[in-house]
């Protein structure tokens, strides 16, 4: 038997450098998983399948920046109590621009607090996010939704088995470098491409070089795909080759990645919202951290970011410790909240221009 849970020592060895450390693109990725995880080429083929097959990796892709591919955005939803069910399986299985579908709650007196279905949203350049939000709201039933769209990124990546380990306020050397969402337009056969290399990875596709394969479906030679590749990441449109773990839902044995996922809101002064991300972005525990504007109805945040942990009080400690850390960077707080997971599922959003009309087609 072949070992399939991410605490397994030789996995978790794995698993710490193919979530989150592979940068850019890779003619052979998995080779320099190995290379980097001092485990051999064989064993890690053999492990990344046998964990895709099991459920531990739920998607093994090579990650876009798809803000600088298609327009983009969080939306809170308020949903009547008895629509949120059919709402939320609306989301996740009907819509396919929409990727995570989070169910979340807060403790806080404040009129978000009504807006508990979130979901992440992506409309291919050329079409409306506003008129895509118009469109869900009148097939969920939602009272109304607050899109918040990104002006600033500054930390956008996985690494669950290891952010395991991180302290509270442990955080990098440096303030992350804020990334602006620019959208590029690509041509029919840098889609056909670029659709390959963002296709999910089939167990049997586990292999070394394996995305010679992928050029032959996208009708191209190895070196024009491999060309094109790089254009794409010089272009800053592709983020990392990446094994994405199942870290919402148990194993098939009940091991858990995490347990608890945390929004994090902070309020600072407008005019800080870049000082004040490059501040928080730079803390190792933080999946995301973006700029988004909340509005009146969330007390006008402008920073939110993401973490996740196995234990609510250690959640609660790293918040803690980046909220001081601002205040000793000279930033004022404002106000400060934290919204709190519940049912979740997770996706990656289309963003095809074909699809999405072909799409709108069946749905309007």
């Amino acid at each position: 038997m072949i070992p399939v849970e991410h605490n397994d020592p030789v996995n978790a060895d794995i698993l710490a450098i193919s979530e989150d450390k592979i940068e850019g693109f890779h003619e052979d990725p998995f080779s320099i998983v190995a290379e980097c995880s001092g485990h051999s080429l064989e064993t890690v083929l053999e492990r990344v399948r046998a964990m895709l097959e099991a459920g531990t990796i739920r998607r093994v892709r090579q990650t876009l920046i798809a803000n600088n591919l298609a327009e983009g955005g969080l939306v809170a939803w308020r949903v009547p109590e008895e629509r949120m069910e059919s709402a939320f399986d609306f989301l996740f299985k009907e819509d396919p621009f929409s990727g995570h579908v989070v169910v979340r709650s807060t403790d806080a007196r404040i009129e978000g607090g009504a807006f508990r279905l979130w979901t992440t949203l992506k409309v291919p350049a050329g079409f409306s996010l506003t008129e895509h939000c118009e469109l869900l709201a009148r097939r969920i039933g939602a009272d109304s939704y607050r899109l918040m769209q990104a002006k600033g990124i500054f930390t956008l990546g996985v690494g669950h088995v290891r952010r395991k380990n991180s302290l509270p306020g442990e955080r990098s050397p440096h303030p992350a470098t804020m990334m602006t969402p620019a959208v590029v337009h690509l041509t029919d056969l840098e889609w056909s491409i670029l659709l390959e290399l963002k296709r999910e990875f089939r167990a049997d596709e586990i292999t070394a070089f394996p995305w010679l394969k992928r050029a032959e479906a996208a009708g191209v030679t190895p070196e024009i795909f491999y060309s094109v590749a790089r254009s794409f990441l010089e272009r800053k449109l592709l983020g990392r080759f990446s094994t994405f773990l199942e870290h919402v839902k148990p194993s098939s044995t009940g091991v858990r990645v995490t347990r608890f996922n945390a929004l994090f809101h902070w309020a600072v002064p407008p005019g800080r919202e870049a000082e004040a991300g490059a501040e928080i972005g730079r803390h190792d525990i933080m999946t995301h951290c973006y700029w988004r504007e909340g509005g009146p109805e969330f007390n006008n945040v402008n920073i939110m970011g993401v973490a996740h942990g196995t234990d609510k009080e250690r959640v609660l400690e790293h918040k803690a410790a980046m909220d001081i850390h601002l205040q000793q960077a000279g930033i004022p707080l404002l106000y400060t909240n934290v919204f709190w997971g519940g049912r979740s599922e997770i996706k990656p959003s289309e963003i095809s221009p074909e699809i999405y009309r072909a799409w709108r087609s069946e749905i309007v």
